[in-house]
């Protein structure tokens, strides 16, 4: 008997072992018989987008009314929850190229924006610049600090960036570090890319575009443009109309809106109804979490649906995991 008492913790964790192996080994039989290819698409994966919710006449509403169904890559897919602005305050990162010559005088109505943002909102703020993305402001929920970080852009060429889209991907990386929910840049910004060379000032050619578009995506960012030109796209109608297109791209697959004002080649008059539709905007939008049941690598296609009569939605075309 003391020999049998002395075995018995042994016997017990060489039980445990085996019936963990062979529990291990159950489930990943079942996971090779569900995909037939020995990969497991298991339960799914929470991925959060940015929505904007408006209805075709501008009247309130409660977002718990609105009835709103998602899907992946053409499958339905389960809406865990869907945070609007009055439980969820916004991360917003103010970016500003620094070789516009025009945006001096639209520093104090952007301070304002910010100043007036939803309490618990977190700014940042930072110029697109030569080298790098100069940070004037890290993410921070002092709104009249981050007011008081605006300045007037240089509006010198020599301070140009290699081009917008590099910093707009390193600002986007600074998201990592914030709360899941509501996130979008204002980026005020000519949109232009010709680091190399004219055929990269195309939306549909820019590397740099693509790559902006895809990790604002998988970070779930909203991505507001301003227009305004530099000397060089002021100079080149065709330039200036591919770089308005490029903001009009990039806003459109990140669920964000872009602004333009008269010509490609104009600075637009005033930033004053850039900043109250941006406004508008940003109350209107939802950031909706759903179990995504694609866990594959690679772009994902969404949509996002209402039953609400008069609703219309706005929402990034994809994303990538």
């Amino acid at each position: 008997m003391k020999t049998l008492r002395r075995l018995h913790p042994i016997a017990m964790r060489l039980l445990l072992a085996l019936g963990f192996a062979l529990l291990t080994q159950s489930a990943f039989g079942q996971a090779q018989n569900a995909t037939g290819n020995g990969v497991s698409r298991g339960p799914g994966r929470p991925v959060t987008v940015p929505v904007t919710i408006r209805l075709k006449e501008e009247t309130e509403f409660e977002l718990q009314n609105i009835d709103l169904t998602i899907s992946e890559d053409g499958e339905p897919q389960t809406i865990i929850s869907v945070r609007g602005v009055t439980n969820s305050p916004i991360t917003l990162a103010v970016l500003i190229q620094e070789d516009l010559p025009s945006v001096g005088n639209e520093i104090k109505a952007l301070a304002d924006f910010i100043r007036n943002m939803p309490k618990g909102s977190r700014v940042m703020v930072g110029y697109l610049r030569t080298g790098s993305l100069l940070v004037k402001q890290r993410f921070t929920t002092d709104l009249e600090r981050a007011a008081k970080a605006l300045r007037p852009p240089s509006g010198f060429p020599s301070t140009s960036p290699y081009n917008p889209y590099v910093e707009v991907i390193e600002a986007l990386k600074r998201f990592e570090s914030q709360p899941l929910g509501r996130r979008a840049i204002l980026l005020v910004s000519d949109g232009l890319d010709i680091s190399r060379g004219v055929d990269s000032s195309s939306p549909t050619q820019s590397v740099d575009l693509q790559r902006a578009v895809n990790e604002s995506q998988r970070r779930g960012v909203a991505i507001y443009g301003f227009y305004a030109p530099t000397a060089v796209a002021a100079s080149n109608p065709s330039l200036a109309g591919n770089a308005q297109s490029s903001l009009l791209r990039l806003s459109n697959e990140t669920g964000g809106l872009a602004f333009f004002q008269g010509t490609g080649t104009s600075p637009p008059v005033s930033f004053d109804p850039f900043i109250r539709e941006l406004d508008v905007s940003l109350q209107k939008q939802a950031a909706v979490t759903f179990l995504s049941t694609h866990l594959d690598k690679g772009f994902h296609r969404i949509e996002v649906r209402s039953s609400t009569p008069g609703v219309r939605i706005s929402y990034p075309s994809g994303y990538v995991r």
